[in-house]
């Protein structure tokens, strides 16, 4: 099944409703950071949220950053989407298999931790980003994504998301389904709401039974209209560029100090895992031309 996320709006335009189907986009992931399940279900249910918000910006230079920290074993867990269905994030602690000791299913809060916060970050091209923080609610985050949409952004929401992880630990299913109550959505259409989401199956079930992201909807909701169908693909779009214009913030003394005694650097991309070397005269250029701007 192609990973795509589809758009509609249901009970009378009173609920817009986002559906993603993300397997290959965290199985991408999984094997960029050899994931263990607990790791790699925290992760993909970040990355699939942030692939939704991402798919809400009107232009596909905008990005929304998500950053979960609960203080458990998996530590800062980090998703980042664009407008154009580029997807990228990673887990401090990538190797992580904890499952619950009743249920036998993943124990992803605990592996999250619930002391914490869940930040979004939307930099949409003006002088400052909006962030928004919220302290976390249960490290599953999904419920933690809801609480975030009612606090900061006073959109009563149903966040339900999954990842199944097979055997072998590949990603057999992966997905998500954001429903939010337009402004003008009355009791009536809030207590349809309720018992849809109270009656709906794991989006992981549905993924791995063959759904495609537009049959749930329509499941879900029988009146539902399509309003568009988008793209998301994991894309780290890193460069030596970037890491070089990195390299220019530092301050010149670290600079100096990386030429002399280190005899260059390496930086390793945080999301995808490559390396990029910079030689003694690399850095020296990057200095050289850092002092010339900043003496003129």
């Amino acid at each position: 099944m192609k990973d795509e996320i589809v758009v509609a709006q249901a009970l009378k335009n009173q609920v817009r409703i986002h559906a993603a189907s993300t397997t290959a986009l965290v199985e991408t992931a999984r094997q960029l950071h050899d994931m263990y399940p607990t790791s790699a279900a925290a992760l993909g249910r970040t990355m699939t949220v942030t692939g939704i918000l991402g798919s809400t910006l009107k232009d596909e230079n905008e990005h929304i950053t998500a950053t979960i920290n609960g203080g458990g074993p998996a530590g800062t867990i980090m998703a980042q989407a664009d407008g154009a269905g580029n997807v990228r994030g990673f887990a401090a602690n990538p190797q992580i298999y904890l499952k619950n000791g009743q249920t036998g299913k993943l124990d992803v809060g605990k592996a999250v931790g619930r002391n914490g916060y869940l930040r979004v970050t939307r930099d949409l091209g003006l002088k400052e980003p909006f962030t928004g923080t919220v302290a976390l609610q249960s490290g599953e985050i999904g419920d933690d994504f809801a609480y975030y949409f009612a606090v900061s952004e006073q959109t009563p929401s149903v966040v339900a998301v999954g990842v199944l992880v097979d055997t072998d630990y590949s990603i057999r299913a992966a997905g998500g389904v954001l429903i939010q109550l337009l402004p003008d959505a009355d009791e009536d259409c809030v207590k349809a709401v309720e018992a849809i989401a109270k009656d709906m199956k794991p989006v992981s079930q549905l993924i791995d039974e063959g759904r495609r992201p537009e049959e749930i909807i329509h499941q879900l909701f029988a009146d539902a209209r399509i309003l568009e169908h988008r793209d998301i693909r994991w894309h780290c779009g890193c460069s030596r560029e970037h890491y070089a214009a990195a390299l220019a913030t530092l301050h010149a003394q670290d600079l100096t100090e990386m030429i002399r005694e280190d005899r260059g650097a390496e930086i390793v991309c945080q999301y995808c895992g490559k390396k990029y070397q910079y030689s003694e005269a690399e850095l020296q250029q990057i200095l050289d031309r850092k002092n010339h701007v900043e003496n003129r």
